[in-house]
């Protein structure tokens, strides 16, 4: 396959994910290995934790984003509210900012963190378009515009940002791979064609074979999979030139984020084209027409098609059919421009083996978040052969599970109970093996 494999081309280019199915000839192993880094010195930082909340129903809010106010430094909630800042020293007396897709924001003093876990309440934010700058009935001329506007609203300059990444496979309730990462991302500016390079900075893993019925079940993409979900750095993946005859678009609800109008905007493929294509929302800022958030899946009605999609190895006895694909990619503004903040990756995937009567599915998750960023003004470039690849399995590039302060002084998504259960069984075996 060439370097762009990972867009599945026929009558529309469609953005996809791979998954690598082998079967293991040799007897299934337990991949557990030990990485202890003690370099990182834990004294340049403080750290904050809490729980991002709905006022009315305590409900945990999902990737919420926690910025630091007046810098680029940022994280964003996991699947139970909860989150973890590291910040320098020097900022204790900083406030941050906590936002989320229709409710208003909430700025908090740091030192009202005080050594314990805060429970952050966000209100639901009331809507009402006074003012417009489109003509709100006609969505196909709003899309238009925002691809029209993609240069004056978006990042046009060279930067470096560096992000957190994670990916899971899951069997039922247990975790039959995990793995995480540090990288570095050399984004180009939107207006720009040149790919997205990622560096690999720090990474760990842990993998249980034995759950996996003597198959290795791999992503193919790693961090790479989610920048190509950049809608607007790559327009092709839903927005091509006949992307109004290819979709229907309509209104929804509108909604508000970080205090500002947004526009909520449906899609879903025309129901005459027969390829798998996508449904989702794009939120779109009323102000700028900026695209701040985009959600949406693959249409899985010809399972036979969707398959050949993101199937590119599998045992002959196996049927391997991909249930859901869904995506989310979320923008962050800086000083009137919009950036890539934050992306997801959902896959659940049921494999059929041949004269077995119970089949098997795995949930798969991929997600990348920048913690934080800077201008390149040097123009400093990656070698090729310290590029990660679009090809990379990231389980195969990681060095194995170490303890809490493998870290150091980076941010990442703090991980959900199940996650944090999952490590404490590694650790346990790995005592046992020392």
């Amino acid at each position: 396959m060439n370097k762009k494999s990972i867009f599945f081309h026929n009558r529309y280019t469609t953005f996809l994910l791979f998954i690598l199915l082998t079967i293991l000839y040799s007897a299934p192993i337990q991949a557990f290995t030990y990485f202890q880094d003690s370099s990182q010195d834990n004294t340049n930082y403080n750290e904050y934790k809490g729980y991002v909340l709905d006022s009315e129903n305590n409900r945990p809010l999902i990737s919420a984003s926690i910025e630091v106010n007046e810098t680029n430094i940022s994280t964003v909630t996991n699947d139970e509210g909860k989150f973890s800042l590291k910040v320098p020293k020097d900022m204790a007396n900083g406030k941050i900012t906590v936002s989320y897709l229709g409710y208003r924001d909430k700025v908090i003093m740091l030192s009202k963190f005080n050594g314990k876990e805060l429970k952050i309440k966000l209100n639901i934010s009331v809507t009402e378009l006074s003012e417009v700058n489109i003509d709100p009935k006609d969505p196909n001329a709003l899309i238009r515009e925002v691809i029209k506007r993609k240069g004056s609203n978006y990042l046009n300059e060279n930067s470096i940002m560096t992000a957190f990444y994670r990916e899971t496979i899951k069997k039922r309730r247990s975790y039959v791979s995990l793995s995480e990462a540090v990288v570095d991302v050399y984004k180009n500016p939107y207006e720009s064609t040149k790919t997205d390079i990622i560096k690999l900075f720090k990474a760990r893993k842990s993998a249980d074979y034995k759950k996996l019925d003597t198959l290795t079940l791999k992503l193919q993409g790693g961090p790479t999979s989610t920048l190509y979900i950049d809608v607007m750095k790559n327009p092709e993946i839903l927005f091509t030139a006949n992307m109004t005859d290819t979709y229907i678009f309509s209104f929804d609800k509108s909604t508000k984020i970080h205090d500002q109008y947004i526009y909520v905007l449906n899609f879903k493929q025309r129901p005459y084209i027969k390829e798998p294509l996508y449904y989702g929302k794009l939120y779109i800022d009323a102000e700028t027409l900026a695209m701040t958030k985009a959600v949406f899946s693959l249409n899985m009605e010809n399972k036979e098609e969707v398959s050949k999609m993101f199937v590119r190895k599998k045992p002959k006895k196996a049927k391997v059919y991909p249930t859901q694909a869904s995506y989310t990619i979320d923008y962050r503004q800086k000083d009137g421009k919009w950036y890539y903040s934050y992306g997801r990756i959902d896959l659940v995937v049921k494999i059929n083996w041949k004269k077995k009567l119970f089949n098997s599915v795995y949930k798969l998750n991929v997600e990348m978040a920048v913690t934080d960023w800077k201008k390149n003004i040097n123009n400093e470039t990656v070698r090729p052969r310290d590029q990660l690849k679009s090809s990379v399995v990231i389980s195969d590039e990681a060095s194995g599970f170490s303890d809490p302060v493998f870290w150091g002084e980076y941010n990442v998504i703090e991980p959900e109970k199940s996650i944090e259960s999952a490590i404490k069984k590694i650790k346990r075996q790995l005592r046992k093996l020392n």
